[in-house]
């Protein structure tokens, strides 16, 4: 079984769970997810968990995305993308020197309306679910933040752009926001996820890729260790005696270190080079990766974050 981290890239018309169950199939094991889904249409970086690695799905470090998508103007639907019902199609009068002023007005922090199709759920039910119905309810905004916003190609009605932005940004709903302040309406028309959680889509591996790799016994080097993720933590090893305490998940004291590095230098477990809930990562007498520890600086003790016993 694999425990760690793969760059997938998706492939466009699979949702995210038809990745992780096509997974499943090709490396025979069961415990896989993913850290964010991407929508069917949409393509690109999908970073998959394997094994003891799931357990990252939830605190993988929060990294900022980012996307290239097209907006087409002039066309509006209900999923905000072109997988929807049309609502309506308008001429687009707008100058390329007003779609620069708009779009450059998007970049910082806003409130965004979530799609109706989307995974938020409002008193226990998924909107998508709702919208199937017929349902339309109504949505409250959420700040986002969008870093960069980048017009690669315009020949209107359509744009290219490139996305640098929070994690919890529809991009769907940015192209809505920005047809209706060019008064025009918006839908986004392609997207590709670029960037995510560290990974790049040069790196990816898209599952056919991944299939032939598991056969010919390479695929072991595409995978990314746990501790990878969190190489800027400081580390620490512990003794003989801290190993009982560790393998069980327990909280232990300085007296159980045998060593601490923060990068190439060695430290020492000093109170005066420890910060109050500093995490690290903690290793075995055996160099064995067991856990990230957070110090509890009152009670000079170390209590497990997560473990990946």
């Amino acid at each position: 079984m694999y425990d760690g981290i793969i760059n997938v890239y998706k492939e466009p018309g699979y949702t995210s769970f038809d990745v992780v169950a096509k997974l499943r199939g090709i490396l025979h094991q069961k415990k896989i997810g993913h850290t964010g889904t991407l929508d069917p249409q949409a393509e690109g970086v999908l970073v998959v968990c394997l094994g003891k690695a799931t357990k990252l799905c939830d605190i993988l470090p929060d990294h900022d995305k980012e996307y290239e998508a097209v907006l087409l103007l002039g066309t509006t639907t209900d999923t905000e993308d072109m997988t929807g019902t049309v609502l309506t199609e308008q001429p687009v009068d707008v100058t390329e020197e007003q779609v620069r002023q708009v779009i450059a007005s998007y970049v910082g922090t806003y409130e965004q309306v979530p799609p109706m199709y989307s995974a938020i759920k409002v008193n226990g039910q998924k909107l998508y679910d709702l919208a199937r119905q017929g349902q339309v309810i109504e949505r409250k905004p959420r700040p986002v933040t969008i870093y960069t916003l980048e017009i690669l190609d315009m020949d209107l009605p359509r744009i290219r752009l490139r996305i640098r932005c929070s994690r919890g940004t529809y991009i769907r709903s940015l192209c809505r926001d920005i047809g209706e302040s060019l008064s025009c309406g918006g839908c986004m028309e392609q997207l590709i996820r670029t960037r995510a959680c560290g990974f790049h889509a040069a790196q990816s591996l898209r599952l056919d890729e991944i299939e032939a790799h598991e056969k010919d016994g390479t695929l072991a080097g595409y995978i990314t260790a746990i501790d990878e993720m969190y190489a800027e933590l400081p580390k620490l090893t512990v003794t003989e005696a801290g190993d009982r305490l560790i393998h069980n998940g327990n909280k232990f004291r300085k007296e159980c270190i045998a060593s601490m590095t923060e990068g190439t230098q060695t430290e020492t477990c000093e109170d005066d080079n420890m910060d109050e809930a500093a995490r690290y990562l903690v290793y075995d007498s055996g160099k064995r990766f067991t856990g990230i520890y957070e110090y509890d600086l009152g009670a000079g003790e170390f209590r497990p974050y997560k473990m990946f016993l």
